[in-house]
């Protein structure tokens, strides 16, 4: 049997409330409409969200019977926030998350290095935004419970699985004891040591690296802004690096690499804690302050992918999937496009409008998601945490010059995360324009969102649906697109005619009918009246068109179902 804690977690900041198990007395065999998902961390709950707007049921299995502890993965992103306003959980959770776009890279007590994440007026959410993991599973599950198609199922533990050609079969522990549960589809959303993962004796590709980091949240008040702190070799840590990011409710999070001699156990221990924070707020003049531990943990940076994620009715998402270096805040924030871009195959998949086989695409285009960020996060984890004696020798080289040469100091920047463009997906339409057209918004890119003048947004009206969206002029379609387009809504593709109106007249055989002026359609997306671009359910250019041309976008739909099948073999 499995008992998981029943007693609230302690926190300064977060009330905890433990939820009831579900048991079941008998076998479980789920209908083929619904999806089963093992793990209730952020990305389970967001691929949980994600599937259920498109229709689809889904039981969410939970190993514990209460959120995560500690801040865990604090920054989430601006994609990370449009994924999540897509899943219905954003405005929840930016009433209490603090934006910031700015980081700051100190060393011998200057700044040698300041970070500016670029903004648009045009942006929904700002660069990046610091939250709490416990709040954000808070926000997430408060969206859970209003949605009829997702049931959680805590202190519920997959401890293994059967598969055969068209389902699994979990065996899943709770305080009653075993079940089996049978689903025709499983994700297995179950964190970086994935047990399904472990059982499968699946292996990750990628490097480990040497450094460790302790996280430590404390309460205090800190006369600082919102931005990110790095301090490179402090006088108390020499040769090692801290991180400093401020939180909700007062609470500040110390990221302190370990010397190698130092253990996780005796790193943890209260009065080798207390000192470290001591020593860091003496650093920057603030150790006359009082302040309260809350939660602590070590981790270790790893640059890892499977190298594929569909194992037939076993798919990976999240940590489960890959595990990356949190620098440039690469973690999660990458698991939540890895939901986004899973859901609406899987959907697909699932409610019989494209073949199973279109989830190999999944892994096509996340797999190469990761190998890109992996090499990315490589660069940084090599600065922030140099792995071996020769890139220790380069990073203080670095640190030294930058006193005083302005011309190293970017190689402070940390790459920060940033959404992956679909560029050489599959899927991508092989009937358009796409080789004439700007390579800004080239297929595989995300369609640039555009704020209108009533505060909404575009990608409001174009989230969990494929959009055909048309420049207009004169209230009019292209000839042929509505009949089209209504032709592929009878064969049950989740597809909708989205207008962008550059006079202003509204558009009555569009779905959507939405206002901008030319210039806006020159800016954002470098085309004029009857451009049409096929937007996929998470917002990526799927295929373009300087003018629309007839029957284009069903043979790119014809299209999935011949690539899905070449993408498998």
């Amino acid at each position: 049997m499995h008992f998981p804690a029943n007693t609230p977690r302690q926190s300064l900041y977060y009330n905890y409330e433990v939820y009831p198990h579900f048991h079941s007395q008998t076998d479980v065999t789920t209908d083929e409409q619904t999806v089963t998902v093992v793990g209730a961390g952020p990305i389970g709950m967001t691929t949980a969200l994600l599937l259920a707007k498109q229709g689809v049921k889904v039981i969410l299995l939970s190993t514990e019977l209460q959120l995560s502890e500690g801040s865990r993965a604090l920054v989430y992103t601006k994609r990370s926030m449009e994924i999540l306003q897509a899943a219905g959980a954003a405005e929840r959770i930016m009433s209490k998350a603090l934006p910031w776009t700015h980081g700051n890279s100190i060393y011998k007590g200057q700044v040698a290095f300041r970070m500016a994440s670029p903004t648009n007026e045009n942006d929904q959410f700002a660069p990046l935004n610091n939250l709490q993991q416990n709040w954000l599973e808070h926000f997430l599950l408060e969206t859970i419970k209003e949605n009829s198609n997702i049931e959680v199922r805590w202190g519920n533990k997959v401890v293994g699985h059967v598969q055969d050609n068209d389902q699994v079969t979990l065996t899943v522990e709770t305080p009653e004891g075993s079940y089996k549960h049978t689903s025709k589809w499983v994700v297995a959303a179950d964190g970086g040591r994935s047990p399904i993962r472990e059982s499968m004796k699946l292996w990750m590709e990628g490097a480990s690296y040497e450094g460790r980091f302790v996280i430590a949240d404390i309460r205090i008040k800190l006369d600082y802004p919102t931005e990110r702190l790095a301090f490179f070799s402090p006088d108390w840590n020499p040769g090692n690096t801290i991180l400093m990011h401020r939180e909700p409710h007062d609470i500040w999070r110390f990221d302190y690499q370990l010397d190698p001699s130092i253990s996780p156990e005796e790193a943890l221990l209260p009065e080798n804690l207390h000192k470290a924070v001591n020593d860091q707020l003496k650093m920057i003049g603030q150790d006359h302050l009082e302040w309260e531990m809350d939660w602590s943990t070590v981790y270790s940076a790893r640059a890892l992918t499977l190298d594929n994620y569909v194992h037939n009715r076993v798919i990976f998402v999240g940590d489960a999937a890959h595990l990356l270096p949190i620098f440039g805040v690469r973690g999660a924030n990458t698991g939540f496009q890895d939901a986004q871009d899973l859901a609406w195959k899987l959907a697909a998949a699932v409610k019989g409008w494209a073949p199973e086989k279109i989830l190999e695409s999944y892994t096509f285009d996340r797999v190469g998601a990761a190998r890109e960020i992996i090499a990315e996060a490589g660069k940084s984890t090599r600065f922030m945490a140099p792995p071996t004696d020769g890139f220790r020798l380069l990073r203080n080289a670095v640190l030294s010059l930058s006193l005083e040469h302005e011309f190293v100091r970017p190689l402070y920047h940390w790459r920060t995360s940033r959404p992956h463009a679909y560029t050489h997906s599959p899927l991508n339409s092989q009937f358009d324009d796409n080789a004439k057209m700007n390579e800004l918004t080239e297929n595989g890119s995300l369609i640039p969102n555009v704020k209108f003048d009533d505060g909404s947004f575009l990608y409001d009206s174009i989230s969990g649906k494929f959009s055909v969206i048309v420049l207009t002029e004169n209230g009019q379609l292209p000839a042929g697109l509505a009949l089209e387009t209504k032709a592929l809504k009878d064969k049950g593709l989740p597809v909708q005619v989205v207008a962008l109106a550059t006079d202003g007249q509204a558009v009555l055989e569009a779905d959507v009918s939405l206002t901008i002026t030319p210039e806006v359609a020159a800016d954002r997306f470098f085309a004029g009246a009857n451009a049409v671009y096929l937007v996929r359910p998470g917002h990526h250019i799927n295929g373009r068109w300087i003018n629309y041309r007839e029957n284009e976008l069903t043979q790119t739909f014809q299209q999935f179902a011949k690539v899905a099948q070449g993408v498998a073999a």
